[in-house]
């Protein structure tokens, strides 16, 4: 039996445990879940999160969604991923720009920590992940990333980003941009879904 221990560490270090039975997958499909899950980790650090740390987060979280999508725009061979793509940038870069408006207003200068290293770690890793992969294959496992990233993307914004934000307009703007990454995860199912993706 395989049984791996995954950390996905988008926008905050969000756990995701997941055990199969034996291994009967291809090894396109092995490669696009290793696509979906990049293994990195930042124990412990949701503890200890202030509102630069929260800030620091966001940002790399949301540019690193971009660079993927841009990846995704260059490479994807289905229309509708490419589509998909396109809309992630557009989507995470305004987020980014509202989120940088906030922080200059509100005087708070994002630090990094050990989780917005961790997630550019991640993204290196994903982004090594994805270049391995061509056509259909490339198309899944972006989409199938976009599925894992979104899911931690809202576990972190529930459990920890929106609870440990100290000032209530950071705290609001949290609030606010979960429904786009709630659209976001079901677009991305729905499209995995059509590509014959799990």
């Amino acid at each position: 039996m395989r049984c791996t221990e995954r950390t996905v560490v988008l926008v905050l270090a969000a756990a995701l445990v997941g055990c199969s039975g034996p291994d009967t997958r291809t090894e396109t499909e092995a490669a696009a879940e290793e696509a979906a899950a990049p293994a990195a980790s930042a124990p412990d650090a949701a503890g200890s999160l202030d509102d630069a740390d929260i800030a620091a987060i966001v940002v790399a979280a949301n540019s690193i969604d971009v660079r993927t999508g841009e990846l995704a725009r260059e490479r994807a061979s289905d229309e509708r991923v490419r589509q998909f793509a396109e809309t992630m940038i557009t989507d995470h870069t305004a987020v980014n720009q509202s989120a940088q408006e906030l922080v200059t207003r509100l005087g708070v200068t994002p630090t990094e920590n050990e989780v917005s290293r961790s997630l550019q770690q991640s993204a290196e890793e994903t982004r090594a992940s994805l270049l391995s992969q061509t056509g259909a294959a490339f198309d899944r496992a972006y989409v199938a990333h976009e599925v894992s990233y979104h899911e931690a993307v809202l576990q972190a914004l529930d459990d920890t980003l929106i609870p440990s934000a100290a000032n209530e307009e950071l705290r609001q703007t949290l609030v606010g941009v979960r429904p786009a990454f709630q659209a976001h995860l079901d677009h991305a199912r729905s499209l995995l879904e059509q590509l014959g993706g799990s």
